[in-house]
């Protein structure tokens, strides 16, 4: 997949599958916009891409720092074509009847709200341009209950029906709207997930999980008309057909 001239913005683009994700497209020629509240983070790794990344520190969770963010990059690349909403916590880890209600709400603000501000950000720009592609990182979560995971599963089934939503009110617009769920990514998620000693999921090994070039890879390939099919519905990484269409297998 040949990017060059297209502008990708990811936002949680500080580790895991935001920061390959950065590493993937700027590899096929993308020019990246670097998102995320950690700008040191972000700033080291526009610098190992070099001249075609851009680095924002933003608060995914403040609508108007994203729409700056979006207008920096609109003005350093003269455009927007891919979006990917990645940003996302898992903390607090807690079981409803103790979970406390201010990290509650602040994993809805990223989570969902931070999707939302995204998408709201991105197609002011992308419409008039034509169209482009919005990509919304989901998850097993969305679609069924996890102990202690109250706040992820629902805003992860929150930004999955949001993107649905996107793609019903803006396909005839060339917006582009997909979910990709990755499963189990071997990330510093994952290391808090482990150390919480919560449910199933915390009980893998590492060597369980997928490393995170894998959905990085798939995001690209999902910008290619190869994907076209999948508009508007939600990729799973389990899929051995897909693995084998991205090229994991």
């Amino acid at each position: 997949m040949d990017m060059t001239g297209k502008t990708v913005l990811i936002t949680g683009a500080s580790r895991g599958i935001g920061a390959e994700a950065g590493r993937v497209f700027a590899a096929a020629g993308a020019n990246v916009g670097l998102l995320a509240r950690s700008g040191d983070s972000v700033a080291a790794l526009a610098a190992e891409i070099g001249e075609r990344a851009l680095a924002l520190a933003c608060d995914i969770s403040d609508f108007d720092a994203v729409q700056g963010a979006v207008a920096q990059l609109v003005d350093r690349f003269g455009g927007l074509d891919v979006l990917i909403g990645n940003a996302g916590v898992i903390e607090p880890i807690s079981r409803l009847a103790e979970a406390d209600p201010a990290g509650w709400d602040a994993a809805i603000d990223i989570n969902l709200k931070g999707v939302f501000y995204g998408m709201r950000a991105a197609l002011p720009v992308m419409k008039p341009a034509g169209g482009g592609t919005i990509l919304t990182i989901s998850s097993g979560a969305a679609h069924g209950p996890i102990e202690a995971w109250s706040h992820y599963c629902s805003s992860k089934a929150g930004a999955a029906m949001l993107t649905r939503c996107l793609d019903h009110e803006e396909r005839e617009n060339g917006i582009r709207a997909m979910g990709l769920s990755p499963g189990t990514v071997a990330t510093q998620m994952q290391r808090e997930i482990k150390a919480s000693g919560v449910n199933p999921v915390s009980k893998l090994e590492w060597s369980d999980h997928i490393p995170p070039d894998w959905p990085a890879r798939a995001l690209l390939w999902m910008c290619s008309p190869a994907a076209d099919p999948l508009i508007g519905t939600e990729i799973s990484l389990r899929d051995e057909g897909i693995r084998k269409a991205v090229g994991l297998i």
